[in-house]
């Protein structure tokens, strides 16, 4: 990999926080979470996906939740102070954010987003998320998440009723 950190990756050298950078062989077929925990070692509810959502009052926020999860987007709308949050458009996401679709990191986005992390993130002692690049994946303490994303910790998964 060399020297070619992503922005997320600088963020939190210069934030002095620990991480590890994992490099797996992705495709587009395989850009859920499920598969790059699989790739990079960890369950699936160690690894975060990073959606991007529009709420009717706030505009653009950032939600970040297991792979193993789905986003209550009701429950989101609450904590966030929207009567509604929806996806925004997969064409959309490059623009707002700098990232594309399997790349989306919680840090260095081309604006700072409002972030919401799910509540699950904080006990967990290795969580893994985008580090900007298809491919490329943190892994970092929950709680060292929270603090260099400055997320809101909140309970935002349903259940998918797959046990």
């Amino acid at each position: 990999m060399g020297n070619a950190k992503t922005i997320a990756a600088r963020m939190l050298d210069q934030m002095k926080i620990p991480y590890e950078l994992r490099e797996y062989p992705w495709s587009e077929d395989e850009l859920d979470a499920v598969s790059v925990a699989h790739k990079v070692g960890l369950p699936p509810e160690q690894v975060f996906k990073t959606l991007v959502v529009r709420g009717d009052k706030t505009g653009v926020l950032m939600a970040c939740i297991p792979g193993s999860a789905e986003l209550d987007l009701k429950a989101l709308a609450a904590v966030s102070g929207n009567k509604k949050v929806e996806m925004v458009p997969v064409k959309e996401i490059q623009g707002l954010t700098g990232y594309i679709r399997g790349g989306v990191s919680p840090l260095g986005s081309r604006k700072a987003y409002p972030l919401y992390l799910d509540a699950s993130a904080e006990g967990l002692t290795q969580v893994s998320v985008s580090a900007g690049q298809r491919g490329i994946q943190m892994v970092l303490s929950g709680a060292d998440l929270a603090r260099a994303t400055k997320a809101h910790l909140v309970a935002l998964t349903r259940a998918t009723g797959a046990l």
